[in-house]
C-alpha cells in the first residue's frame, strides 16, 4: 500500500504531464485520494516543493545509473566519446519508460522551462551526471544543450504518450546527428 504522501507525488507527475504546470493543488490532492484540500502544503510545503520532489524521486535513481554509465566510460578511456556521453544520458529514461507506465517524460516535457528546474536548488547533486554529460559535451555550450534537453524531452515524451520504450541507440544516434550538425552562419551571426 502506497502512502499518501507517494499517492500526491504520483497524482502530481501524472496530472502535470496531462495538464500542465499550473494544475492546482486542490485537484492533485483529490487524484491522490486526500479529502484534505492543503495534502500538497501538508506533506510538502507548497506546489513548487512537490514538483520538486516529483523530479527527485525519479532524479536520484536515474542519475546513480548515469554516474554508473559514467564510469564505464572513464574505466575505457572514452569519457569524450560524443556517442557514450550521450547514451549516457539517453538510455537511463529509455529504461525507465520500458520499466513499466509512467508519466515521467511527459512531466518534464511541462516542466522543462519552469523555475523549478531552472533553479540552482534543484540543479544540485541530484543532476550531478547530467551536467557532467553536458559539460563534456561542451561545443556550443548552453544553446546546444537546450537544444539536445528539448529534443530528448520531446521524443521522451512522445514515446512515453504512445506507450512505449524508444530504442536507445535510435535516440542516441538521431541526438549525436543533432550535436554533430554544423551550424549555419546566420545562426552564428544571430548569437
Amino acid at each position: 500500500m502506497s502512502t499518501a504522501k507517494e499517492r500526491l507525488l504520483d497524482a502530481a507527475e501524472r496530472l502535470v504531464a496531462e495538464r500542465g504546470i499550473e494544475v492546482s493543488s486542490r485537484d492533485i490532492a483529490a487524484a491522490a485520494g486526500q479529502r484534505n484540500n492543503s495534502a500538497v502544503q501538508y506533506h510538502f510545503g507548497s506546489r513548487d516543493a512537490l514538483h520538486e520532489a516529483v523530479i527527485r524521486r525519479r532524479q536520484v535513481p536515474l542519475e546513480a545509473r548515469r554516474r554508473e554509465l559514467l564510469d564505464a566510460l572513464a574505466e575505457s578511456g572514452r569519457l569524450h566519446d560524443v556517442h557514450g556521453l550521450v547514451d549516457a544520458l539517453v538510455r537511463p529514461m529509455t529504461e525507465l519508460l520500458a520499466s513499466g507506465p509512467t508519466h515521467y517524460a511527459r512531466f518534464l516535457e511541462q516542466v522543462r522551462r519552469h523555475p523549478v528546474l531552472s533553479t540552482p536548488v534543484a540543479i544540485d547533486a541530484d543532476w550531478a551526471a547530467s551536467q557532467e554529460v553536458m559539460h563534456r559535451l561542451g561545443r556550443d555550450g548552453v544553446r546546444r544543450g537546450q537544444a539536445l534537453a528539448t529534443t530528448l524531452f520531446a521524443l521522451l515524451a512522445d514515446a512515453e504518450r504512445d506507450g512505449h520504450s524508444p530504442d536507445p541507440d535510435d535516440l542516441v544516434a538521431m541526438l549525436v546527428g543533432l550535436l554533430a550538425a554544423r551550424v549555419s552562419e546566420s545562426a552564428q551571426i544571430a548569437r
